[in-house]
């Protein structure tokens, strides 16, 4: 990230976990730099446990200050079980939530519900994509969900679109009708114009209206805000976005910038 040389060898190390609806992603950060990362799902959620306990055991035999455990969810539940999980007190290290115990430090223009509702992992996406950007963009995260948000000139976060994911409408289209096969998403092939089989039509109809959703919103924000702003995309099915050339830049970890972003913001704010 671009202002990860603020963090001084004293810094404490950040073992960041974002938790979302369906997998659990780690990153340890050592002297502001991202080191390892791993993605567990919620059904390994002992794997899950036992990874931020080796990183942890292996940070705290190298020396230097204790590391921090910090947590960012949009799945509360899923959160609170992977804390437990984890069993902070055996190690004698403290596990923290973002939220409750971290504010993620964004000026945002929501209006009241806005503040509290808006997922942590979009908070945390547009305050690492900000900070690596420091400019106006658009930040895409292409997951369960689909979310298009956009961040001004100066940092502020201004909200966006939530939309279906593209395997969340692959599981609609064979729930809600009598002939539609379950399918596993694959994205299309570029030269393909047309599905010639039910599958390939249902790819290619998915992909197209994650794509069109993601130009749609680009376009009303470049309209809006007098210019067109960089696209900064994540999750796991970002890539489609990437190959279509919609995006500018892809950080498959930018949930985990973010909450590291977060937790110096913090310890900045404490040793002001």
């Amino acid at each position: 990230m671009a202002d990860h040389d603020t963090d001084t060898p004293s810094t404490p190390p950040l073992i960041a976990v974002a938790v979302g609806n369906t997998r659990a992603r780690l990153g340890v950060f050592r002297s502001g730099a991202l080191e390892s990362t791993a993605v567990h799902a919620h059904d390994a959620i002992e794997d899950a446990a036992a990874a931020v306990r080796d990183a942890a055991k292996s940070l705290t035999d190298t020396g230097g200050p204790d590391p921090v455990i910090v947590i960012g969810s949009v799945a509360p539940a899923r959160a609170r079980e992977l804390t437990d999980a984890i069993r902070p007190g055996a190690m004698g290290l403290d596990v923290f939530q973002m939220g409750a115990d971290l504010p993620i430090d964004i000026t945002t223009s929501l209006d009241d519900e806005g503040v509290r509702t808006v997922g942590q992992d979009r908070l945390l996406n547009a305050l690492a994509a900000y900070a690596l950007t420091e400019q106006a963009c658009v930040v895409v995260d292409a997951g369960t969900a689909i979310t298009v948000d956009f961040v001004d000139g100066e940092g502020v976060y201004h909200g966006g679109a939530i939309a279906p994911g593209v395997t969340m409408m692959l599981r609609a289209l064979h729930e809600h009708t009598e002939q539609l096969p379950e399918v596993a998403f694959e994205p299309p092939p570029a030269d393909r114009a047309w599905g010639s089989n039910t599958p390939d039509a249902m790819n290619l109809g998915v992909a197209g209206a994650a794509c069109g959703l993601v130009r749609w919103m680009v376009e009303r924000d470049a309209e809006r805000y007098g210019a067109f702003p960089l696209v900064i995309a994540t999750g796991g099915d970002a890539a489609l976005l990437e190959h279509e050339g919609i995006v500018d830049r892809f950080v498959p970890e930018l949930q985990l910038h973010g909450i590291h972003a977060a937790c110096r913001a913090a310890l900045s704010d404490r040793t002001a």
